[in-house]
């Protein structure tokens, strides 16, 4: 799809986030005010980029029929895989997005696919999406908080963290595999636990 200008997108979020809330599109003159305008012209303009790009539709002759064609995409932010066995490289971009609008979780929450074995006596298996939430003073963890946790050099796994002086101990929870046993300098905390999901498709 053509890419969008800077006032298109402008417009397109805004729009489908009332069309989301309220079940129906706005006016011209609550659009003119959610993008402090006096005139309709402008509207007017962009509504017909965005329709002609392929954003919007509507129906013509009949007001507030204006329907999005590509939501934007509302949830929780899978960002990747995080490994439940040995390590893997770590997440960047968000690769999907899970829709939990009925749920109560806290502000930040991401998500991650677990990919191996190593927690499965937590009950967090292969193929299970864990809900996490970044840390802001890792020095605070307590011990046993299962976190998500990118090791210098080899990448990130989610493991049980324990610390004691300079030194962090990383613990699975499956006896096949050992502890990673590390200078605290090399451990960066990048989210606890929060919640498990698990689908049987």
């Amino acid at each position: 799809m053509e890419r969008l200008t800077e006032a298109q997108q402008e417009l397109y979020e805004w729009l489908a986030e009332y069309i989301r809330s309220h079940q129906h599109s706005p006016s011209i003159r609550q659009m003119m005010q959610a993008m402090n305008l006096k005139s309709p012209a402008p509207i007017q303009s962009r509504l017909e980029h965005l329709r002609n790009k392929g954003y919007i539709e509507w129906t013509e002759g009949k007001a507030r029929t204006i329907r999005i064609l590509h939501p934007v995409k509302q949830g929780v932010p899978i960002l990747g895989s995080i490994a439940a066995g040995g390590l893997i490289e770590p997440y960047n971009d968000a690769v999907d997005y899970l829709d939990f609008s009925n749920f109560s979780l806290p502000a930040q929450t991401y998500a991650l696919r677990v990919t191996g074995d190593s927690m499965i006596e937590d009950l967090i298996a292969d193929g299970d999406l864990v809900f996490l939430l970044p840390v802001p003073e890792p020095d605070q963890l307590k011990n046993g908080t299962i976190v998500a946790a990118r090791v210098d050099g080899y990448g990130t796994t989610l493991k049980r963290f324990y610390r004691s002086g300079d030194r962090v101990t990383l613990k699975p929870a499956n006896q096949k595999y050992n502890p990673i046993e590390v200078s605290a300098m090399q451990v960066q905390v990048q989210g606890s636990l929060v919640g498990v999901w698990r689908g049987y498709n």
